[in-house]
């Protein structure tokens, strides 16, 4: 654990009353670090801390703040560093998809009767803006009010949650997979650009994983199986199952620790052979 280089670090993990993030934010506790659990949604922050705490005895706290809201998160900031200090490492976790910024078909049939509206055609632009935002600009905006933090000190690590998406878009889900691929062309050039401050800056792009806001696409509600889409992923996944938040934190702690001192501006599938697999 000492190899690591991770007790009494202080990590900022935003979405961190989710799933994924609470996951990932245990993990850290494991090891020792100060876990700050940043989510819009205060009351599951501070009970996600409060379970840390009880678990691991490791300090945390559960602070609110919108990520996209600049001036939010430099309010929160200032509440860290009053109870913590300065922070060593961010995750940028929060993000997720929407009906709004869905198809409903997966390809247009190019016949003269169909319907435009289950097309791209029907895309709510304000629907594509609130995903894409949430999972670019929810990325963009907590790295520049960290990282002066992290740049300050001449150390640290930013780890961005990417997807399978990013690789190569799915279908219906246009917004999330043009802001995931920004998500990877960002942590390549924050890596680049802060090479010489001794700030890491890398990613971790997630296999398949049932959260609420994928559910309504993988899951069909009146039998509780597998949707057409679903079985999809499954035949496209070589493990034939889809990732549990516990597979990421191997990942996340060697990207996080001194184990991966000479790595930056990299993004790590962790996805069941998803990305090397042809489909035949």
């Amino acid at each position: 654990m000492n190899d690591l280089n991770l007790r009494d670090k202080i990590a900022v993990i935003t979405g961190g009353a989710g799933i994924i993030c609470s996951t990932m934010a245990r993990s850290l506790a494991a090891h020792g670090v100060k876990t700050v659990i940043l989510d819009l949604n205060k009351d599951g922050a501070t009970v996600v801390a409060k379970q840390i705490e009880k678990e691991f005895n490791t300090p945390s706290i559960g602070v609110s703040a919108s990520v996209l809201d600049k001036i939010s998160l430099e309010a929160a900031r200032k509440d860290i560093h009053e109870r913590f200090g300065p922070i060593d490492i961010l995750i940028n976790g929060a993000g997720g998809n929407s009906p709004e910024a869905t198809t409903r078909v997966e390809k247009m049939e190019g016949t003269e009767d169909e319907n435009l509206e289950e097309t791209f055609f029907g895309l709510q632009i304000e629907g594509f803006d609130k995903v894409f935002d949430l999972n670019f600009k929810g990325t963009l905006i907590p790295s520049m009010v960290f990282g002066t933090d992290l740049v300050k000190k001449k150390s640290g690590v930013i780890i961005n949650i990417s997807s399978m998406n990013s690789y190569r878009p799915l279908t219906k889900i246009a917004a999330y997979s043009a802001a995931k691929a920004a998500v990877n062309n960002f942590t390549q050039w924050l890596a680049v650009h802060f090479s010489k401050t001794g700030v890491r800056v890398n990613a971790i792009a997630p296999g398949f994983l049932l959260t609420n806001q994928n559910r309504f696409l993988l899951i069909d509600e009146k039998t509780g199986g597998l949707t057409p889409r679903g079985k999809k992923i499954i035949n496209g996944t070589p493990m034939e199952r889809y990732c549990v938040p516990e597979e990421l934190t191997g990942t996340l702690i060697y990207l996080v620790s001194d184990l991966s001192k000479f790595v930056t501006g990299v993004v790590i599938p962790v996805d069941g052979g998803f990305s090397a697999y042809s489909g035949v």
